[in-house]
């Protein structure tokens, strides 16, 4: 074959390649633009907008920032704050209230939100749907609980919401980042709702694991599990700074 004809089908190859990675992104960016313009994500799960056990009698509403009481945020702000501010300041990130407020206020943000028969938040979820690695995800930012609800199930519960919503949203899976030192947290994700170690985590990305405080964990839903996974060549850009303080 004449040498022009093999660059000629070399080049032929690639752009053909690099039209098919395009609109494997398109349609990953697809899923997650069509999960951002629900109104409700549980709206077809009644069963999952009540928590009745436990002693607990909570609703359950799932709605994004920009339609929360700026009141509500701001609970849920300080409650991240006097959860989680030490162990923060025990990481390489440290405290940054700023950036912390900023995060939970950002217009991608949606939130689970659990109120006690008087309509009071008493626990939240703050998460995203967004695309991590060229896989479409639902990220959990954050997972915080009042202490008087703790240990009632219900930071499972408020879990297991973000996996039903993943799903059927058709997210490969559901990611979070908690600090090795929350050994609390560590463990309850890691052996009661069996998240792994994520690929793209420090740890196994071979990118300074030992000197990280924090692992990315994830558990993938059933539009993923016979996925492969791409490799991340770097540790994100964004970092997601959050972090868990429950007992469930």
């Amino acid at each position: 074959m004449p040498c022009l004809q093999r660059k000629s089908n070399r080049a032929k190859e690639k752009k053909a390649r690099r039209l098919e990675e395009r609109a494997a992104m398109d349609a990953v960016c697809a899923k997650v633009d069509a999960a951002n313009k629900l109104d409700d994500p549980l709206a077809g799960f009644p069963a999952f907008k009540k928590y009745d056990r436990n002693g607990l009698n909570l609703q359950i509403e799932c709605k994004r920032v920009t339609s929360l009481n700026p009141l509500s945020v701001e609970w849920a702000f300080e409650l991240t704050r006097a959860n989680m501010q030490t162990l923060y300041e025990q990481s390489e990130w440290g405290w940054k209230e700023r950036e912390k407020r900023e995060e939970m206020n950002d217009e991608r943000a949606w939130y689970l939100l659990a109120r006690d028969s008087d309509s009071a938040p008493v626990a939240f979820s703050h998460f995203r749907f967004d695309v991590e690695c060229g896989e479409e995800v639902l990220y959990c930012y954050e997972v915080q609980l009042e202490s008087r609800v703790r240990r009632k199930g219900l930071g499972k519960f408020l879990i297991q919401i973000l996996q039903l919503i993943a799903n059927s949203t058709q997210m490969k899976k559901v990611m979070l980042t908690v600090f090795k030192h929350n050994h609390g947290a560590y463990q309850f994700f890691r052996e009661a709702l069996q998240f792994e170690i994520d690929e793209t985590s420090p740890s196994m990305s071979g990118c300074c694991g030992d000197d990280c405080s924090y692992e990315i964990l994830s558990r993938r839903t059933k539009h993923g599990e016979s996925q492969f996974l791409f490799f991340c060549c770097h540790i994100y850009s964004h970092l997601k700074n959050l972090t868990f303080t429950f007992n469930t």
